[in-house]
């Protein structure tokens, strides 16, 4: 057993603790309170006055598989030589070994959602893992996590330079629509076939890839950053009756209230740099605030490499300075992550029966000053400086 004493402890789904403790066993939290009996035997780690969170969470990123300081050898997170292809899986083009997963654990990101990028419109699957370990196979918290889909200028510029489909907003939406309409009608003469093989459908691995997605398992994960792409997304998965989170959503504090209407869950990011193509002209870090307040459920994200994984706290202080309320930009990359990408019942709280995963802080995370002093991950202690 482990205990973490003579610390401010941040729970996220609780009021703040001044001076509290938390108990750690078999990897998950069991107690956590100001007054707490240490048990006879456990290691002890006195804080000295610092101040806990949970272990951060990135909810939209690419690391370790675009790596670091290699180009075209390390990039594996487009296979840009068919729209369509949600038979692939993040799992499979990931480097845990890239140094940059290991410099965001030290950061305190123990949770982080990758895939493929977004020069399809249907790119395959998402996973989420801790950053901890040298085979994926051990770190993974959920595989397949989500469908990623693609809206706006990647896609159209991509098959553009191949002139073929989708040169058009008009043609990604009409293949994404094409190949949920197949899986449907796939999933359909599966579900007749029963116990019979003999009326199975052929095997087509890109259909299997997409019946999690239209058996309602896993949401569609929508790249948009423009407003109309933004609905163009909301009408698709609307027409199929399908889960959908709006990651980008750089144009969200245009249609704000339109989004919390209808209870759109939004991951913003990355708000950090250079407005890099038209559709990035309105970027901001006010998005997640204005957002926030309308009433979308907010995470913030780095999309690293685009922006440092190891930053991500930074990103929330960012947009704490542009507006957004601190205990909002906090949840963003805590607890409202992990609602997001339906891994609330073990990461983004600090809550008794959770994964123990937490950082440990010598100042503001959300402040250029911070650094992380610990960094636990379900119960090990994995970085100290």
């Amino acid at each position: 057993m482990l205990a973490i004493t003579n610390a401010k402890i941040f729970p996220v789904d609780a009021p703040v603790i001044e001076k509290g403790s938390i108990l750690i066993d078999a990897g998950k939290i069991v107690r956590l309170g100001p007054d707490i009996e240490i048990p006879e035997g456990a290691e002890v780690i006195d804080a000295g006055g610092r101040s806990i969170y949970p272990g951060f969470i990135d909810a939209h990123c690419h690391v370790g598989m675009m790596e670091s300081a290699i180009g075209f050898e390390g990039d594996d997170v487009n296979e840009m030589t068919d729209p369509v292809t949600p038979h692939m899986r993040a799992i499979d083009g990931f480097n845990p070994l890239d140094e940059t997963v290991a410099e965001a654990m030290r950061a305190g990101v123990t949770t982080v959602a990758i895939g493929p990028g977004s020069a399809n419109p249907i790119g395959g699957t998402f996973m989420a893992i801790k950053t901890c370990g040298h085979r994926v196979d051990d770190m993974v918290v959920k595989d397949p996590l989500a469908m990623k889909i693609a809206f706006g200028e990647n896609p159209k510029r991509v098959y553009n330079a191949k002139s073929k489909t989708p040169m058009t907003r008009m043609g990604t939406a009409a293949i994404i629509r094409e190949a949920l309409g197949k899986a449907v009608r796939y999933m359909e003469q599966i579900d007749r076939a029963g116990d019979d093989p003999s009326k199975l459908p052929a095997y087509d691995a890109k259909m299997e890839a997409l019946l999690p997605v239209v058996r309602k398992q896993i949401p569609l994960k929508a790249h948009a950053h423009r407003a109309d792409d933004i609905f163009t997304a909301i009408r698709i998965a609307d027409e199929f009756g399908l889960d959908i989170t709006l990651d980008h959503c750089t144009e969200g504090h245009l249609i704000a209230e339109d989004l919390a209407k209808i209870g759109a869950r939004a991951i913003i990011g990355p708000s950090f740099g250079h407005k890099s193509k038209f559709e990035l002209k309105h970027k901001t870090f006010e998005t997640p605030g204005i957002l926030a307040r309308a009433g979308v459920k907010v995470a913030i994200m780095t999309d690293s490499p685009v922006t440092p994984l190891s930053t991500l706290p930074l990103m929330a202080g960012m947009a704490v300075q542009s507006g957004m309320d601190k205990d909002e930009a906090l949840k963003a990359i805590t607890l409202n992550a992990a609602e997001i990408l339906g891994l609330q019942d073990r990461v983004g709280s600090l809550t008794p029966g959770k994964d123990a995963d937490l950082v440990i802080y010598e100042g503001d995370p959300m402040e250029i000053t911070g650094k992380s002093w610990m960094v636990i991950i379900d119960g090990n202690i994995v970085y100290r400086r």
